[in-house]
């Protein structure tokens, strides 16, 4: 499970302690829409051993390798509709400074940085500020050889293909519908069924998988790395994998992977990698759950990676899993804080609030680190976690434990490109508060994390026969909102402060107001006005502070109060929030423990997803004035070999001043290798 980092509109704001500025390195980017691109640090790179930057090198290329799978993943037509834009953008002769011009490249880079045509958070799809005929005058400008025709396609037939897809609003409205009463699965847009599939025909199909599986011990992830679709009347799987769908980009991954070998730093890590290229080359899902329980345990390595079929946040039922990989290294130091805590897991589990029936009696191989990460590819780029804990298998982490990684270098670069944005000033309530951030915000940030990877997604156990999938649709914002509450509960516990994780008894309150009033007000900036709260993480947020701030009414705990017409969060009592956090985390606990559908989907539909519409409009005003950027994502480094006159590799070096444009146009034509339709 990933974490969703925080940025500035949810309370990461310009006060936050952090290290020093580095004025010379330029953290922002670029900016336009509703996006602020960033970049990032990779601090100790220089000081790795030759090895170790050729391991990172070619896990790096191995990241990039799949984008193409991501972006096609998010919409049959995604890729169409890149590379149609893609080549107006480089071959348009006519004029570059028109007001169709620029908005195409706006909706360009909108497409690149959602892998897609909707919106990477909100799902909605974008809204092009350019016309049909303009587009139509530049590809009969540009002309068929730079376009990605079928074959036997002419340049009319491309526009009828694609014009409604990016024009017309009522085709392919939203990625992922991920609550309500309807068919999820028809009203989604997403590529992982084909058309004509219902929710019906796909929970049925996988129903009739499980029931003929004997190891309900073991359970396989089933439907976690295929697409379904519908063959002359009959549903079958294709499955991603070498000489499956996606197979020409898992090629190139698996060429990257084995590149590697030469570099592993130990036995364990090269026989976790050779087991990820038995996995990519049959499909196995098997062979994934042995390659998982390997990568798991594997916790001396220094250099590290993801790279797979991972997450299920984009699927409405939560099963298939998008493309996603990061790389990276350890660092040492701040390792020291996640260390005490993994060494006391057993202790958190046992102090849990939650009912003693869900506590695993033996916490089993939680491990934490601090990492620095080097590259990103597919789902976790350009938009990334702060945070990461795998493998997501119940059964694996009852048995074998999870690892987990707190990315340090990602949440110092949110926070040095967000000092002085005036945010703090417009949205928090006093100078207490203020004071408070400025102080503790950097510490308890990064230590909710911890908590929240390291501990909060390996707790708890499922009751026997619960199955894994019960919570369906609702499962991804419950998931994430059992692991913030345990790590909400747990950062006013004076256990930190007797681990000399934090300084004192009260360092705990900073995140618990920047949570609680981005879950109740300011994350709202990231919502167009009249919508719903769509996107998992959002509304386990919301879910947390809207139910806690009901709960906390007849006491006071928290109140919405007026000033000079302007609405802020107070909190008047902390130790009763945390009470509350408590209470809360033990419910979602019992939920996922018992399967109980029902009241998982009352407490998301009836907290995580409708928005006061008074309070929306108000928030969003007050933010168009600081003129900031709601979500934010980065560029890679680029990552360069060095060889002598021999051909020998001597060195790898970064080098951080690739712009956005240039990036995504870059790995477009360099790391594309599927076909414009995979059909």
């Amino acid at each position: 499970m990933t974490a969703v980092a925080m940025t500035a509109c949810s309370g990461a704001g310009p006060d936050t302690v952090s290290p020093e500025a580095d004025e010379d390195f330029q953290y922002v980017v670029d900016k336009f829409a509703d996006l602020e691109i960033l970049r990032y640090k990779v601090p100790g790179f220089e000081s790795l051993s030759l090895r170790q930057k050729q391991l990172l090198y070619h896990l790096s290329e191995a990241a990039l390798m799949g984008r193409d799978i991501f972006f096609d993943q998010n919409g049959r037509y995604n890729l169409a509709v890149r590379r149609t834009l893609e080549a107006v953008y480089t071959d348009y002769k006519g004029d570059r400074e028109s007001p169709d011009f620029k908005a195409l490249e706006i909706y360009l880079k909108r497409v690149w940085f959602a892998s897609g045509i909707h919106h990477h958070y909100a799902l909605d799809k974008f809204e092009p500020g350019f016309s049909p005929e303009f587009l139509v005058d530049c590809l009969h400008q540009i002309g068929s050889g730079k376009l990605p025709l079928r074959p036997g396609q002419n340049v009319d037939q491309l526009l009828a293909e694609i014009a409604p897809v990016i024009f017309d609003a009522s085709v392919m409205p939203k990625r992922s519908v991920q609550s309500g009463d309807g068919d999820l699965i028809l009203a989604s847009s997403n590529n992982y069924y084909g058309g004509g599939i219902s929710q019906k025909e796909v929970e049925d199909f996988y129903a009739r998988m499980k029931a003929a599986d004997n190891d309900t011990i073991h359970p396989i992830s089933y439907g976690l790395n295929s697409r379904l679709v519908k063959e002359n009347g009959r549903i079958t799987e294709k499955v991603w994998k070498v000489g499956g769908l996606y197979s020409a980009a898992i090629e190139k991954i698996v060429e990257q992977l084995r590149l590697t070998l030469p570099f592993a730093e130990n036995d364990a890590q090269r026989a976790i990698i050779e087991k990820l290229i038995a996995y990519y080359e049959t499909g196995d899902l098997k062979t994934f759950d042995a390659y998982s329980i390997l990568w798991v345990e594997d916790t001396t390595s220094e250099v590290d990676f993801v790279n797979g079929f991972i997450e299920t946040y984009g699927d409405p039922l939560g099963m298939k899993a998008s493309w996603e990989s990061t790389v990276n290294f350890i660092n040492k130091e701040a390792t020291k804080r996640t260390k005490i805590i993994s060494d006391n897991a057993q202790w958190f589990e046992d102090h849990s609030p939650v009912d003693k029936r869900f506590k695993k009696e033996r916490v089993k191989g939680v491990s934490a680190k601090v990492i620095t990460v080097a590259m990103l590819g597919g789902d976790c780029y350009p938009a990334t976690p702060i945070g990461i804990n795998l493998p997501n298998a119940d059964w694996i982490r009852r048995d074998h434990g999870s690892k987990s990684v707190t990315i340090e270098n990602i949440t110092e670069a949110y926070d040095k490109a967000a000092q002085g944005n005036g945010f703090n000033e417009e949205f928090v309530w006093s100078d207490k508060e203020r004071d408070a951030m400025k102080r503790y915000g950097f510490l308890t940030d990064n230590l909710h994390t911890d908590l929240h990877e390291c501990l909060g997604h390996g707790s708890g156990k499922l009751l026997e026969n619960t199955d894994p999938n019960a919570l369906k649709a609702y499962s991804s914002t419950l998931e994430e909102a059992r692991a913030d509450l345990f790590g909400l509960y747990y950062l006013a516990d004076p256990k930190l402060v007797e681990l000399g994780l934090l300084p004192d008894a009260e360092a705990y309150e900073s995140e618990y107001y920047k949570y609680v009033m981005n879950g109740l007000m300011t994350q709202l900036v990231r919502i167009e006005l009249g919508k719903d709260v769509e996107e998992a993480h959002m509304r386990n947020r919301q879910l947390i502070a809207k139910w806690v701030y009901e709960q906390g009414k007849a006491d006071n705990v928290i109140e919405l109060r007026k000033r000079e017409g302007k609405t802020y969060v107070v909190v008047n009592d902390y130790p009763k929030l945390r009470a509350l956090f408590g209470k809360l985390l033990a419910e979602v606990q019992r939920i996922k423990s018992e399967g109980d559908f029902e009241a998982g989907k009352n407490l998301v539909e009836g907290y995580g997803v409708k928005v006061d519409p008074e309070l929306h409009a108000e928030v969003l005003e007050r933010y168009a004035h600081l003129n900031l950027a709601p979500y934010k994502g980065f560029v890679n480094p680029v990552m360069r070999e060095v060889k002598n006159e021999k051909g020998e590799v001597t060195d790898i070096v970064l080098d951080y001043t690739e712009g956005y444009v240039e990036q995504m146009l870059r790995y477009s034509r360099d790391y594309s290798f599927l076909p414009t339709y995979n059909d």
